[in-house]
């Protein structure tokens, strides 16, 4: 099998694309740089904080953050958020410390435990215990927070993610069994239906990547990098989702791009519908942004941190 725009053997093959190791490289950042610009999701005078944790997806959208903005005389820099998952989150510390010391990166990394004086490991029995809550859910929901609260500190304009394609087809099918299509109107390569001043702009540079893409380019780059999953992830219904699309797409190659491309034509509308309902208020403790009076992290550190 050769490549389709060339002699060479093809090593990535998804529908009708055949690609070598020189074409795939070249449009996988292709991709994401026509998104960044499609979407403005980087601009000048920005200043972007990617959230960076170690693993394939935050370290190709660091080293893509790093190149465009470099080019373009963005300012940027990564943060990494140390949940405290033993023998998993320290060693992607470990691998993204040594990236961004080898492309002259900014690191700033804030922890669980500093924060909200527990690791997640330290609470992770207890919200299962005895406040039915999964860990994923619970990490989420701090890890979010810190990741918006030190960006802002630090005087980000926009936050990137290393979401992509399968995550977004996921979260859209996870919203969609639930029943929440408010959560859906938040999707998107720029997350969130009104904006407000205490939140960092959240952007998606890997939108229209497919996982199995970012793990190949982060291969052929040569980024030390483990492949390996959070020890949690098993009991989250994402990891339902996840397995079951992966059937479908295995089944029906272009799946997870319908489920997005599909998603996309209807976003306008779902934020038009929802915009301007249920705007944010201040939490009373850390004066975030939230929905009630308390914010659901102000919750969660009260509930497990504070036992």
């Amino acid at each position: 099998m050769n490549c389709m725009k060339c002699e060479e053997k093809a090593i990535y093959e998804h529908n009708n694309l055949k690609l070598c190791k020189t074409h795939f490289l070249s449009y996988f950042e292709d991709k994401v740089a026509k998104t960044i610009k499609k979407f403005n999701l980087y601009e000048k005078g920005d200043k972007v904080c990617v959230a960076a944790s170690g693993g394939k997806d935050s370290l190709a959208v660091l080293y893509m953050t790093s190149k465009y903005c470099k080019k373009h005389h963005i300012d940027f820099f990564a943060l990494a958020i140390d949940e405290g998952i033993g023998g998993y989150r320290d060693h992607t510390l470990d691998d993204l410390r040594a990236f961004c010391e080898t492309h002259g990166i900014q690191l700033e990394v804030a922890s669980f435990h500093s924060s909200f004086g527990q690791t997640l490991d330290m609470i992770r029995d207890d919200a299962i215990k005895n406040h039915n809550k999964k860990p994923c859910t619970v990490c989420g929901v701090m890890r979010r927070t810190l990741l918006n609260r030190n960006a802002k500190r630090l005087g980000a304009t926009k936050l990137a993610t290393g979401h992509n394609l399968d995550d977004e087809s996921q979260s859209f099918c996870m919203n969609l069994f639930k029943g929440n299509m408010r959560h859906n109107a938040s999707l998107g390569p720029i997350t969130g239906i009104n904006q407000h001043a205490n939140f960092v702009t959240r952007v998606k540079p890997l939108y229209y990547i497919l996982e199995k893409e970012t793990r190949l380019y982060t291969f052929l780059k040569g980024f030390k990098v483990e492949f390996t999953e959070c020890p949690n992830i098993d009991l989250s219904f994402r990891s339902v989702i996840r397995d079951k699309l992966n059937e479908l797409e295995s089944q029906f190659p272009g799946t997870k791009n319908g489920i997005v491309n599909a998603f996309m034509d209807a976003l306008p509308d779902l934020k038009e519908k929802y915009r301007g309902k249920n705007d944010y208020k201040v939490c009373e403790r850390c004066s975030d942004p939230c929905s009630g009076k308390i914010c659901n992290a102000c919750k969660l550190e009260e509930q497990l941190c504070r036992a």
